[in-house]
Formats: structure tokens, C-alpha cells, sequence
């Protein structure tokens, strides 16, 4: 198997270095293959390294950025003033070569400005998408885009179809998965003219196995294999999802609470409710990429603790193993005339 190297903002999230570093340690123990630069300030990184995990070894290595984008800072202002960020130099590593792909958990905006003006696109590709993994009765669903672009063309959303069907293959494991584009019904008629215009793009191509218009229930149902939307529908029904999760968690633990016997039953369901709890821990699914770049940038939430910032980390040492980004710029080669008009 291949050495993969990532390369980690570790001063990106909430948590910072206590949090991306145990991450990166725990994950070089799982994986034979991978090896990890921690990019940030050296100082900081050493003082963690040695208060909590010994010293730096063959395949952890470190680079020094002096600057820091914090999470509510302006995109276009972070790339513009602040080129040796942990960020910036994350994404840079993966620009030279010397990383194979990069995870933050910093400020989506900004990662997204930094990766693309250092990264570009894929040819063919206008613009890159959020994907990442959703919970349903049938296994992880990918959904694209979850944020990046809140004005879409039917044509990038063909684009994300296509990209999807690409990351789904391998991540799944399947050579064709479904495809669904995400909608207010099933029947053709429905929709507003860049959806319906999307579907006739999408159902014509014969690089895409399209199953048709989805509803929002259908994401966890496991209808289709990879969900297609713009980054305002996405991000909503992502946010929503995030919030009934929550909303079912805290109603369960008053419930188990209210007296002496709701609390004996909850004793009795705790092997069945922890079992509940570990398949829509969202900790799982922790870790979207920034699908369309000529490299491999993942996102990871800015309140992961060290477990969900571990997914993020094999996420990217995932994509990298399938090649998807190689298999993305083939089948956008493969595509027709009037399908690349």
C-alpha cells in the first residue's frame, strides 16, 4: 500500500492543538501507511507534543506557520493578509507535492478561498462543492454541496453529480452508485427551472447512473447513493438534520430522567440506546471535502473532539487511496461535446 502524507492545520477549530494533534497521533498508530506534517506555530505544537505525547517520530513531522486565521475572520481578508497561516501553509504543502492532502477545522469560508486561489479546479469543474456523508437506513449517502455555492447553474450541478458519483464509488465501493437530485417531489414537472433543466443535463449523460428527483426524507431512507443540491438547500437540510439529532438525544435523556422507573427502563435500554447513539453519531461522519480542486482539502466541523478529527484525517487518506481526483478529471474527459458546453 502507498505512503499517504496529510498535511494538518493543527491550529484550526475550536480546540486547536489539544484536540488536531491526539487526532494525528492516534491515527499514525491505526495506519502504517500515513504519515502527518502538523502545520502551526512550532512552538505550540512542541509544547503539546511534549506535555502529552513524547517526541516527534519518523513519520510526524512539523512545520512552522507563524499566523493564525481565527473562525469569524473575513475570507478575502485572511487570504489576502495572512500567507503564512497554518492554513495557507496546509494547502500549500499539497500545491508543491510534498503533502497529499490537507484537513482543517478552521474557517470554512476561508479554507474555501485559500484552496481554491492556491489549488484551482479541475479542468471542467467551475466550481468546487462541500460533500460529505450522510446516516440512512442503507448506509452512508453522499450530499453535495452543503454550503460552497448558494447560486447554481444547472450546469454545476451536473458537475456536482458527476464529482459525487465519483467519491461515492469509492468510498462505497460501487462502480455505478444512484444519483438523485434533491427536490420538492418526484415527478419531472416540480421544481424551479434550474432543477428541472439540471435533471434533463444529468438524466442525459451517460456517465451518471440517475435515479430522478428526491424529497428531503428520501436522504435518509437511503433511497439513492449520492444526494445533488445547490449550497443554500444543502446547507439548510444539513443544519436541520444536525438539529433534530440533537433535539432527539435531549428529549430521550429527559425522558430516561423524569422518575425512579423512566429511570430503571433507561437502564434497561442503555445497550440498545448507546448502539442508537453510535449510528448517528455525527462524530462518524465527521470530515466533508472540498470536492472539484486539482488536490484534496477536507473540512472538518470546528467543534470536532479528537475521535471526529480522526474520521477527517482517514477521510482524506481515503480519498487520496481511490485516486478521485484522478477518476473525477477521466470521466470529465470522457464527457460529450454538448455535455462540456
Amino acid at each position: 500500500m502507498r505512503e499517504i502524507t496529510v498535511a494538518i492545520d493543527v491550529m484550526g477549530g475550536d480546540h486547536g492543538p489539544h484536540v488536531t494533534i491526539p487526532a494525528a497521533i492516534k491515527c499514525l498508530a491505526r495506519n502504517d501507511n500515513l504519515n502527518i506534517i502538523l502545520v502551526g506555530p512550532q512552538d505550540a505544537i512542541e509544547a503539546e507534543l511534549k506535555a502529552r505525547h513524547g517526541q516527534v517520530g519518523p513519520r510526524l513531522r512539523v512545520r512552522h506557520a507563524s499566523e493564525v486565521v481565527a473562525m469569524d475572520e473575513s475570507p478575502a481578508l485572511a487570504l489576502r493578509n495572512k500567507k503564512d497561516s497554518s492554513m495557507r501553509v496546509a494547502t500549500d504543502l499539497v500545491k508543491s507535492g510534498e503533502a497529499d492532502a490537507c484537513v482543517s477545522a478552521g474557517n470554512t469560508g476561508a479554507l474555501m478561498a485559500t484552496a481554491r486561489f492556491v489549488l484551482k479546479t479541475l479542468p471542467g469543474i467551475d466550481r468546487p462543492a462541500i460533500a460529505t456523508f450522510m446516516p440512512s437506513l442503507k448506509g452512508p449517502v453522499l450530499m453535495l454541496d452543503l454550503g460552497a455555492n448558494v447560486d447554481c447553474t444547472a450546469e454545476h450541478l451536473l458537475q456536482f453529480a458527476l464529482m459525487g458519483s465519483m467519491l461515492a464509488a469509492v468510498v462505497n465501493h460501487k462502480d455505478r452508485p444512484t444519483v438523485g437530485l434533491l427536490n420538492i417531489g418526484e415527478e419531472e414537472i416540480k421544481g424551479n427551472e434550474v432543477v428541472k433543466q439540471a435533471a434533463e443535463l444529468i438524466r442525459a449523460s451517460h456517465l451518471i447512473n440517475f435515479y430522478g428527483n428526491v424529497e428531503g426524507d428520501d436522504i435518509y431512507k437511503g433511497t439513492v447513493e449520492v444526494v445533488v443540491c445547490d449550497g443554500f438547500v444543502g446547507n439548510v437540510a444539513l443544519k436541520s438534520s444536525e438539529g433534530i439529532a440533537k433535539l432527539i438525544g435531549t428529549l430521550l435523556r429527559q425522558e430516561f430522567r423524569r422518575n425512579l422507573l423512566t429511570k430503571l427502563a433507561g437502564l434497561i435500554a442503555w445497550p440498545v440506546m448507546n448502539a442508537f447513539k453510535r449510528q448517528l453519531d455525527p462524530r462518524r461522519y465527521n470530515g466533508a471535502t472540498l470536492l472539484g480542486l486539482r488536490g484534496v482539502v477536507i473540512k472538518s466541523h470546528g467543534g470536532a473532539d479528537h475521535f471526529a478529527f480522526e474520521h477527517a484525517i482517514e477521510a482524506a487518506a481515503e480519498e487520496v487511496t481511490g485516486n478521485v481526483l484522478k477518476r473525477i478529471s477521466e470521466q470529465l474527459h470522457q464527457l460529450s461535446p454538448g455535455e462540456q458546453a
